[in-house]
């Protein structure tokens, strides 16, 4: 597992399926915000949802967030798009309705910076998010990311066009925090 200040980033288990399908996908306004893609339902137990892991898929690490107070499950997180030849990824999370405000999300992702500048060796790292969302833009630009543009009305969202902000990390100008990423 991969330790931050407040949660822990370990491998997806068989029954945190159903909580973050419930949670996370079934929540339509939520999962619309979240997939860049229509919402559509998934039968419970479906090998289609987003959460179940193909440990294969070389390109997709898939997490589940977790506190290390403990370890009640508070969401998922990905590293996804990873580029082994441009040494770049995109990050990804989603934080269950009652773990949010608590400063998960910016926790998760100092560790995600860890784990793919550390651990696997990358020179970039980029978040897409909706303009609107606060929330990861705080927890972006609190762990160092820099606001690199806007794609204008890039994203359908529930009957509108909403702009997404672009930001992006790179090694050099991460600044981990030494008491965290502890092995375990």
């Amino acid at each position: 597992m991969l330790r931050g200040n407040k949660v822990g980033l370990r491998a997806r288990h068989e029954d945190d399926i159903p909580v973050l399908q419930a949670e996370l996908h079934d929540d339509v306004a939520n999962a619309a915000r979240a997939q860049g893609r229509p919402w559509r339902p998934i039968t419970p137990g479906s090998k289609e949802s987003q959460f179940v892991v193909d440990d294969k898929k070389q390109g997709h690490v898939p997490f589940s967030v977790v506190e290390l107070d403990g370890g009640a499950l508070v969401g998922a997180a990905t590293l996804w798009g990873i580029d082994d030849h441009n040494r770049s990824a995109h990050i990804g999370l989603g934080l269950l309705p009652s773990s949010r405000g608590r400063g998960y999300g910016t926790d998760v992702v100092a560790v995600l910076c860890h784990y793919g500048f550390v651990v696997r060796g990358l020179q970039r790292l980029q978040i897409e998010t909706l303009s609107d969302n606060a929330a990861m833009l705080r927890s972006a630009e609190r762990s160092g990311f820099v606001r690199e543009g806007v794609l204008r009305s890039s994203a359908w969202v529930l009957g509108e066009f909403m702009d997404e902000v672009l930001l992006g990390l790179l090694v050099q100008d991460w600044k981990p925090d030494s008491k965290q990423y502890s092995k375990g």
